[in-house]
């Protein structure tokens, strides 16, 4: 069985409902594996068009801020390619058209390992776990099985030149399950943070570095990291690890600078 904190993906593809839920939940894993050579794939379902009680604002005016918002944290975390779905904010369904494109991705981008939310219902005496995140861990976690390794559920694709592809791993983040893998991103928390930081029209006078810094040092903790990002990862078929590149050193870093 593979390390997976030293495991580093040749392709990930992150799926997540809304701008800013990577950045919350994943953004330290995703610089991460960037920083290492991962072709790293946003894929955000929505554009958050509902999330604001500005004054004066617009679903249309709001999802251009959004995306902008998004493809500059996509920037900061050194990510490939950000990708939006276009899918309604606060309406989200696992519909089998949206399972389709998906899968779609899926098949194109082929990604080692998909990074999405718990489809579970969930809540505590402080949160409700949104429908637009648990319906988005739904049709990912449908789009990577079975059915981006099917060819007959849509022949279609296979028409088009989309020939099935079998995902390696699942992770699951902002999950009900206790984690069983935990990412260390000390070296990344700083990315996450500052990826985060351009939600600005979701944090308005909030930073978040605090409490993003206590969030992800109580998940190191417990696997003894500064800081980590916890997931429960779910194994489909099982690889030989990938030697991860050793960080550059300072004398290194000075000469390509």
């Amino acid at each position: 069985m593979i390390d997976a904190n030293k495991y580093i993906p040749k392709r990930a593809m992150f799926i997540f409902a809304h701008p800013d839920d990577i950045e919350f939940g994943s953004a330290g894993t995703a610089a991460k594996w960037a920083k290492y050579g991962s072709e790293v794939t946003y894929v955000v379902l929505t554009d958050g068009n509902i999330g604001s009680r500005e004054a004066g604002m617009t679903a249309e005016k709001l999802a251009e801020i959004r995306r902008r918002e998004q493809s500059e944290a996509a920037e900061v975390a050194g990510v490939t390619r950000c990708l939006f779905m276009g899918e309604p904010d606060g309406r989200l369904q696992p519909t089998f058209e949206l399972r389709k494109k998906l899968i779609r991705l899926i098949r194109q981008h082929k990604p080692n390992v998909v990074v999405c939310g718990d489809p579970q219902f969930f809540y505590s005496d402080g949160y409700i776990n949104h429908p637009d995140h648990r319906n988005a861990g739904q049709v990912a976690l449908e789009a990577v099985f079975p059915s981006s390794d099917s060819p007959l559920l849509f022949p279609e694709l296979v028409e088009e030149g989309f020939e099935p592809y079998k995902v390696n791993y699942v992770y699951i983040s902002f999950g009900r399950r206790e984690a069983n893998t935990y990412i260390d991103i000390t070296e990344t928390v700083d990315v996450k943070i500052a990826a985060l930081r351009k939600h600005v029209s979701q944090l308005g006078d909030w930073d978040p570095e605090e409490r993003v810094r206590e969030w992800t040092a109580e998940a190191g903790k417990i696997v003894g990291y500064a800081h980590a990002e916890g997931y429960f990862r779910i194994t489909l078929q099982e690889v030989e690890a990938e030697k991860e590149p050793e960080p550059e050193t300072e004398i290194e870093a000075q000469a390509e600078a």
